[in-house]
């Protein structure tokens, strides 16, 4: 089928031109074994019955270099062994080695001697001489990479070495010596070590023998050792304090910042900068600011590096010199902040390969940026920084851009409730295309987002929450497509945050699924388990138990019993981070039974993982609470001894028997109670979380109904006032009524009456024996309540009587018309206050009602006081109730007021004829209490019909 296909039988691969062949003749050469020759092996090879000192000596002494490099590096193992026989035999053969050897050995020579001073492995007391004279022998050697070395390690060594060692050893050469016969480098280190001892001695000794050495080499003809001593006058200044400072180095700074070399001017500028809380206020006046005025003002004609010098401490020098400005220096140095960032962008030209200077700069000003807005005040922010702020945000340059983000939280902390004002430069370094600023952003997300989210009510309603939404979500989808799986990581470590910021609903909306593809989803092992640890977060903090629900079927359906193993394997990962977030209780309850269940996995690397988590479960799990679940864990283990077959699971699981029989045991008491302790803490957290989310759910059900029932209430009590108000001006307006017709129509009504006994209202025997309990009651506060009680017992017992004495019959003659009249609106009278009796009972039911209530909702508020929220909208029922209450007493009172004017006008009517004298025998009777109730009916109606016999003699 394929003619011209060679195979490997062909002999076209054993066929060819004889060059070809040639060349490959060299695979038939016999290859070299080893790369030394047999004498260069005898050379190299030592005795084995030499121990580590003797190999080492032998080494040094007529071994290769290579070897002398080996024995130089391993000399801190050889110190940590055996220190005497070291410094006594070795250390010597070593300096011996290094009077004519190379770099090579020299800089590993450095490096052991350095390590050696900084782990302390010896006395440093004891070998001061074999360190120092072997250190300070090579300090001035003539290659400038191994007198760099040398150097460090005497300068890490003055930092343990003695003070009179110093002195000696170190200092006299110094002192003692002409300076100017001397090389420039050697110049050079005596400035770092008058640096270095300065700390280590007292003023009187600093300013006796080290200022006037300082100040020679400050006046050095050569502009890096004028530089360099510069830079060591900050130590020597602290060693002698502030009052000397002032008179001896103070002078001599502001010489040198007049230096015609721009490296030494840079370096006073910073020396002194550093040295302004050394300086008074009258210091900082006269020297320091003019000095900074004048580099401000002096901006074109200077370098660069004094620019990029100032940019770097600007925020430093503003913070300091508040207090010593003027409002027009002030204004100037703001101006000059503004041109600092955006120095270099109005060139043009193509972009340098490195950071130029100008970037450097706006990067300075990015660092700088907080300590301005402090400067300038959060008020001014809008109109004075806000434009640079956005401008280094969305800077050309990467670098600048990463600052900016890197230094966000602390200008949103700065800001504070004007937090707003940067929304968009939020949103826009959230969808940077590089991700380096992202993940700059990124190492201070939660404090952002806690300034940025933390408005409370107005969060749901604030249109600016979807568009961050949205961009962190993008942000972490652009982080997915990436390889940039360290930083999906954090971001996702970070997003865990959301769920104590966030209400449960939106990020049960917008994150939960993200999150959950993630788990379920993701190649990377690192990025799953991260996922999983924040998706168990927003398990534990969400409110709703519908939507908790729905993710913990999410987690057994789409990963438990998942088809792939992949995922099988992600519950399990899961299950390991729910025993860190969750309580034990919560975890037994959802997470061990599925956990277990995967004991009858068919993939072998499912159960493998299962027995490496079988000790965790084993410790979540607590007698006697837990003795079924503890049962159902010895049953999967006695399943994975019995059946199992893989011999790696085999393994596993014989390897987990042992650690679960020594997991009791092993593990210490009091690790044991802190980790009781802390999860009594996650479960009384966790039942908070479900009683608030209870307490939301009443209320949430509560709340209309309450809101009925006042609405209603109000209602009631101003029709109540109304009604009373009009019965009041009727029965006003009928008192002094008086006419043919209506003499007629009360005639008829009394005929009626008379001859229809009418049933009286029943009453509650009860009554007046509750009103009797609660009058003995004393307190304050309850005289109120007794009289309205007492008032509305009286009239009750009044319209009884009353009630009563109309169903005997009345003989009616024609002079008896007038009496009659007077009767019948007597009668109608006390129907009314029977009627108003009915309604105040009503009224006072309501008010029961309303007053259960309100206990109810102050009862909430107890509970519910860390919500605000809820707390604003029981106080408002609270104060509405409270109104209701108000208007509840006045209508009571203009009841008592209606009731007592309606009894007087009764009883100026009946004092002109002898029923007068009858109403009045039955109020007083009435006053004495309701026991009697009986026996005044009986004398009322005994009366009635005397009045009636009286009444047809006459």
């Amino acid at each position: 089928m394929f003619p011209g296909r060679m195979t490997l039988s062909s002999p076209s691969l054993l066929c060819g031109p004889p060059e070809e062949l040639q060349e490959l003749g060299f695979i038939e050469r016999p290859i070299r074994r080893s790369l030394k020759s047999a004498e260069e092996i005898d050379q190299l090879t030592v005795d084995e019955d030499l121990n580590d000192i003797e190999r080492a000596v032998y080494l040094l002494s007529v071994g290769q270099e290579v070897q002398q490099v080996s024995v130089i590096s391993n000399l801190p193992s050889l110190v940590r062994q055996t220190p005497a026989e070291t410094f006594r035999r070795v250390v010597p053969k070593v300096r011996d080695v290094l009077n004519g050897a190379g770099a090579e050995i020299q800089l590993v020579a450095a490096t052991s001697f350095l390590t050696i001073l900084q782990d302390d492995i010896i006395l440093i007391h004891t070998h001061t001489y074999s360190i120092l004279k072997t250190v300070l022998l090579h300090l001035n050697h003539r290659d400038s990479v191994v007198s760099n070395a040398w150097l460090e390690t005497l300068l890490s060594a003055i930092n343990t070495l003695p003070k009179e060692t110093i002195r000696q050893e170190v200092l006299s050469p110094l002192l003692y010596q002409n300076q100017m016969s001397h090389s420039v480098h050697a110049r050079l280190a005596s400035c770092r070590i008058l640096g270095k001892v300065a700390c280590k001695f007292d003023s009187h000794i600093v300013k006796k023998e080290l200022l006037p050495l300082a100040r020679s080499l400050c006046q050095d003809v050569e502009s890096e050792v004028r530089a360099c001593m510069c830079r060591q006058l900050e130590n020597i200044a602290r060693s002698l304090g502030m009052d000397e400072t002032r008179t001896e180095l103070l002078p001599e700074l502001v010489e040198l910042a007049g230096d015609e070399e721009s490296g030494v001017r840079l370096a006073t500028f910073d020396t002194i900068i550093n040295l302004m809380e050394l300086m008074d206020g009258e210091d900082q006046l006269h020297v320091l600011v003019p000095m900074v005025m004048a580099v401000c003002d002096a901006a074109p004609q200077v370098d660069e590096a004094v620019m990029t010098s100032l940019s770097f401490q600007f925020g430093k020098l503003c913070s300091s010199l508040a207090g010593s400005l003027s409002d027009e220096q002030k204004g100037r140095l703001l101006e000059k902040f503004k041109l600092l960032c955006v120095t270099g962008l109005q060139t043009e030209g193509d972009p340098p390969d490195g950071p130029s200077e100008s970037t450097l700069i706006r990067c300075n000003c990015c660092y700088n940026l907080p300590a301005m807005l402090v400067f300038v005040d959060s008020a001014h922010f809008l109109s004075e920084l806000y434009p640079l702020f956005s401008g280094l945000c969305s800077d050309p340059e990467v670098i600048v851009r990463q600052s900016a983000a890197a230094t966000f939280h602390q200008v949103v902390k700065l800001l504070g409730s004007n937090v707003h004002l940067v929304h968009k430069e939020l949103l826009l370094l959230l969808q940077d295309n590089t991700l380096e600023v992202l993940d700059a952003l990124m190492d201070h997300l939660e404090e952002t987002l806690e300034v940025v989210l933390s408005r409370g009510e107005n969060l749901a309603l604030d249109n600016r929450l979807p568009e961050l939404l949205a961009a962190l979500l993008a942000a972490e989808q652009r982080v997915g497509r990436s390889l940039r799986w360290r930083l999906h990581e954090k971001l996702l470590q970070r997003y865990s945050c959301l769920a104590r910021l966030l209400p449960g609903e939106l990020l049960h909306q917008s994150f939960c699924p993200r999150v959950f593809l993630l788990l379920s989803t993701n190649t990377v092992l690192p990025v799953q388990k991260e996922a999983a640890r924040t998706f168990c977060t927003f398990l534990r903090y969400n409110r709703k138990q519908e939507q908790r629900q729905e993710m913990m079927e999410q987690l057994i359906q789409g990963l438990a019993l998942g088809r792939s193993y992949w995922n099988r394997l992600r519950f399990l990962d899961v299950s390991e981070v729910a025993t860190e977030i969750f309580s034990r209780k919560y975890f037994n309850k959802h997470f061990l039974v599925p956990a277990l269940e995967l004991v009858h996995d068919p993939v072998a690397n499912v159960r493998y993982k299962l027995c490496q988590l079988l000790p965790r479960l084993r410790s979540s799990l607590r007698l006697p609470a837990d003795k079924l679940l503890l049962q159902k864990l010895d049953l999967c283990v006695q399943k994975l001894l019995c059946r199992e077959k893989d011999k790696d699971v085999v393994a596993t699981i014989r390897k987990t028997v042992l650690e679960l029989d020594k997991l009791d045991l092993s593990e210490p008491f009091h690790k044991r109670q802190e980790r009781d302790l802390l999860d009594q803490k996650k479960e009384k957290e966790e039942t908070l979380l479900l009683e608030m989310e209870q307490l939301e759910r009443q209320q949430s059900e509560e709340k209309p109904n309450c809101d009925k029932q006042m609405e209603r209430k109000r209602r009631d009590s101003k029709t109540s006032l109304s009604a009373t108000k009009s019965m009041s001006v009727s029965s006003s307006a009928a008192a002094p009524a008086s006419g043919k017709d209506t003499r007629k129509a009360k005639l008829s009504r009394s005929r009626s009456l008379s001859s229809q006994p009418t049933a009286s209202r029943p009453v509650n025997p009860d009554r007046p024996l509750k009103v009797k309990d609660v009058s003995s009651s004393s307190g304050p506060g309850k005289s109120s309540m007794l009289a309205s009680k007492d008032d509305s017992a009286r009239t009750a017992h009044f319209t009884m009587t009353t009630q009563s004495t109309s169903t005997v019959p009345v003989l009616i003659r024609s002079n008896t018309t007038s009496f009659l009249d007077r009767a019948s609106v007597l009668d109608h009278r006390a129907s009314t206050l029977d009627q108003r009796d009915h309604r105040t009972s009503t009224l006072d039911q309501r008010d029961h009602r309303a007053s259960t209530l309100d206990q109810r909702d102050h009862r909430a508020s107890t509970l519910d006081q860390r919500d605000h929220r809820t707390s604003t909208l029981d106080q408002r029922d609270h104060r509405a109730s409270t109104l209701d209450q108000r208007d509840h007493r006045a209508s009571t009172l203009d009841q008592r007021d209606h009731r007592k004017n309606t009894l007087d006008r009764t009883s100026t009517l009946d004092q002109r004829d002898h029923r007068t004298s009858t109403l009045d025998q039955r109020s007083k009777t009435t006053d004495r209490g309701s026991g009697m109730k009986d026996g005044q009916s009986r004398k009322l109606l005994m009366k009635s019909s005397s009045f009636s016999l009286q009444s047809g003699r006459d």
